[in-house]
């Protein structure tokens, strides 16, 4: 088995480390999970760095648990939290779990039947019957009040500027999530917890109920808080979070996440989000440092992480789509790119609305006319004579040439380039 704290170490995701914790490791094969929240059916960006601790402890020949929170979902953890969240019915959590399950069989082996292959487990299924009663006679009395108050996630709840403080239901979060670990140790001889720094207080929680109702040992490990090198919050973007389902965020957009960092952080996040080795890495860095405007790391970077989440074909599409704007592009590739990632290419580019019934038409009349690309049949006539003007790739020659039904894009777009780098689409309705 290779030594996994030493992976993460080099990769800067070890934040906090419970002494013991890499003794366990190399004295035997060791079961260890991360709880995934299910509020949405699918994963984001902000989910990679607790599954790549997994891959890499799978990898390292250990085995990997993920859980999926549904009873925890139906309470939401107060950590980094100012409110509480919306709670989730269980049939929303039941069809999330699947296709958290699914991505996650992307990154881990749940299928080889080796001792290390990875499990899926829910905490609503051994929560769902366990009475309040019950609950706070057998696990409540061995976690003191004081014990819970010390905790850095609760006191910022309460000592928070907004007064709000936090349910008596957000406050026992701590000794649900710790009733989980008790019970993976139990049934699947679980001795390590991994998560994100802010968990430190819940996973310790966990791992001293252990101490305290069976008298073992239990470990536990968080990684840092990933977050941008400017100080902003990593994953986000002014359209929300960075989604790994292609129908949330497309390939395309995926890819240019990741192509867009900063050095800096891409210096970081090839580290932690790629399985690259340290030889790999050391070396890709200081090339890139050598001609950094040449912005190869970046491309290495969102190369491994979008093969990795959508495949060699979902990176060769997001890596035609990017040749678009920058590079010949021509017509009948145009034509095979779908909705999507057409629009995730033009976001923000100028549309019109022109009727299905004003085609076909000539391109004088529905460029000038039918819509304002050009201000006059003049100027349009000008542009073409220039040799500025293309339809979907195809560069317009006669301003009396028609655009028919067939020229559409996905049966309702027409791609208009005006000079070397203004775009417009019509959308036929």
């Amino acid at each position: 088995m290779n030594n996994f704290v030493q992976e993460l170490t080099w990769r800067g995701m070890i934040h906090n480390i419970m002494p013991g914790t890499e003794e366990q490791l190399a004295k035997e094969l060791t079961t260890a999970y991360v709880g995934i929240d299910p509020t949405a059916d699918s994963l984001h960006i902000g989910h990679l760095v607790s599954i790549m601790m997994l891959r890499h402890l799978q990898v390292c020949g250990h085995r990997p648990v993920a859980l999926v929170g549904g009873a925890t979902g139906m309470i939401g953890d107060p950590s980094m939290k100012s409110s509480e969240r919306n709670l989730l019915d269980e049939q929303t959590l039941r069809h999330n779990q699947e296709a958290i399950k699914k991505q996650l069989s992307i990154f881990l082996d749940f299928e080889s039947g080796e001792p290390n292959a990875a499990l899926m487990v829910n905490n609503y299924d051994w929560m769902k019957d366990y009475t309040f009663l019950g609950f706070i006679r057998d696990i409540g009395k061995h976690i003191t009040v004081n014990y819970m108050m010390s905790k850095d996630s609760v006191k910022s709840r309460i000592s928070g500027e907004d007064r709000e403080g936090m349910s008596f239901t957000e406050f026992t979060y701590q000794l649900v999530q710790g009733y989980d670990y008790l019970y993976l140790y139990r049934h699947y001889g679980c001795k390590l917890q991994m998560g994100g720094s802010d968990q430190w207080g819940n996973i310790t929680t966990g791992a001293e109920l252990i101490r305290r109702k069976e008298s073992g040992e239990a470990f536990a490990l968080t990684c840092p808080l990933i977050t941008k090198a400017d100080g902003g919050k990593f994953g986000k973007t002014e359209k929300g979070n960075i989604w790994l389902d292609a129908s949330y965020t497309s390939p395309y957009e995926f890819y240019q996440f990741w192509l867009n960092v900063s050095d800096e952080d891409a210096a970081r996040y090839i580290k932690i989000f790629t399985m690259l080795t340290r030889e790999q890495v050391e070396k890709a860095i200081s090339e890139h440092n050598q001609q950094p405007h040449l912005r190869e790391l970046q491309k290495l970077l969102a190369r491994e992480v979008t093969v990795m989440v959508h495949g060699q074909q979902g990176y060769e599409k997001a890596l035609d789509a990017s040749q678009i704007l920058f590079g010949q592009y021509t017509s009948e590739k145009l034509k095979n790119i779908d909705e999507a990632t057409f629009l995730s290419v033009f976001d923000g580019v100028p549309g019109f609305e022109i009727e299905s019934s004003d085609l076909p038409e000539t391109v004088l009349e529905l460029l000038s006319v039918k819509s304002s690309i050009f201000p006059s049949k003049g100027e349009c006539r000008k542009m073409i004579q220039a040799n500025g003007l293309s339809i979907n790739k195809e560069r317009v020659e006669n301003p009396e040439s028609l655009i028919t039904q067939n020229d559409l894009l996905n049966n309702k777009y027409i791609l208009v380039q005006k000079g070397k780098k203004n775009y417009y689409i019509l959308k036929i309705r």
